[in-house]
């Protein structure tokens, strides 16, 4: 029981500035007043647009307050919390998918920057840690350091790693599968490139992958996950627009939550999107990443 507040206790501390930006700023601006007029609201529409919950859901929220009597301003943060857990929960469940006795296969996708390969490694630690063979799969094989990086946090991990410098990375992905499939792997990650700003090229790369896992282990891949540095705020709303033309993403892995006031980015991408976030990096450390829970999320948003 100890452990579990300590962890609520954490993920408030996590989730803090977020909490300010989208929740206690709006009840600072409107639990006074005695009815939502056209001001009142207007505000708090601003205030919801700037804590990067999107133009749409930001005005689809107020919408709903305008021109009904029962809900009250003293009652926004209510109001806010209700809406907040539909949103996650119409998204679909945040349980990450794996089937015992089985090899499973999670493709990690998401521009440079935004903490894959580091997810990656705290994921192959957590699988280690629960007694399963895991295997990286080093796919963003062009840039040098992300190898580099990869090998890195296999090692620390104790997970096995392929990596081939230069080579295709759909057939580093196909000698992984082979390997796993050979040797009894339960778990292979896939690391991939994330050149964003060559988008077609990045596209096609991504999709020669997929279709590499598609035909060589359909049943296997459990997710595709898209992972978003929390900071970036409604810039990872397009990233996860853009990845989706792509790839059929199943899920969401937020990282750099700690210090970041901009993780409603959550619910934007859960309402305009319908990708449930599946996990969160809340700290440097190697055992931190968390596996998502929207009704902690929200309460430790909201208390």
């Amino acid at each position: 029981m100890k452990q579990l507040f300590n962890f609520f206790d954490k993920l408030k501390n996590t989730v803090s500035k977020t909490a300010q930006a989208l929740v206690g700023n709006v009840a600072d601006a409107v639990s006074d007043e005695e009815e939502f007029s056209e001001f009142v609201l207007d505000d708090m529409e601003d205030i919801l647009i700037s804590a990067d919950l999107g133009v749409n859901y930001a005005a689809e929220l107020v919408d709903k307050l305008r021109g009904q009597n029962k809900i009250k301003p003293s009652q926004v943060k209510e109001f806010l919390q209700n809406e907040f857990i539909k949103t996650l929960d119409n998204a679909g469940s945040c349980k990450i998918n794996y089937s015992d006795g089985k090899l499973n296969i999670y493709f990690i996708t998401g521009v440079n920057g935004a903490g894959k390969t580091t997810l990656i490694g705290k994921l192959a630690y957590r699988f280690k840690q629960e007694g399963k063979r895991v295997l990286i799969a080093a796919g963003d094989t062009f840039r040098a350091a992300a190898e580099e990086q990869a090998d890195i946090w296999s090692k620390r991990a104790g997970a096995d790693i392929v990596r081939r410098d230069k080579a295709d990375p759909a057939s580093v992905v196909y000698e992984a599968i082979q390997k796993a499939r050979k040797e009894n792997y339960d778990v292979i990650l896939v690391d991939t490139a994330g050149r964003l700003q060559n988008k077609f090229n990045l596209m096609e790369e991504l999709a020669k992958i997929k279709n590499v896992i598609d035909k060589n282990a359909p049943d296997e891949l459990r997710e595709s996950f898209l992972v978003i540095d929390a900071n970036t705020g409604q810039n990872g709303l397009q990233q996860a627009k853009v990845f989706k033309e792509c790839v059929n993403l199943t899920a969401v892995a937020l990282t750099k939550l700690d210090g970041s006031a901009k993780g409603a980015i959550v619910l934007a991408i859960a309402k305009e999107l319908n990708l449930p976030v599946k996990l969160v990096g809340v700290g440097e450390k190697i055992e931190d990443i968390k596996d998502f829970d929207s009704k902690e999320f929200i309460n430790a948003l909201f208390n």
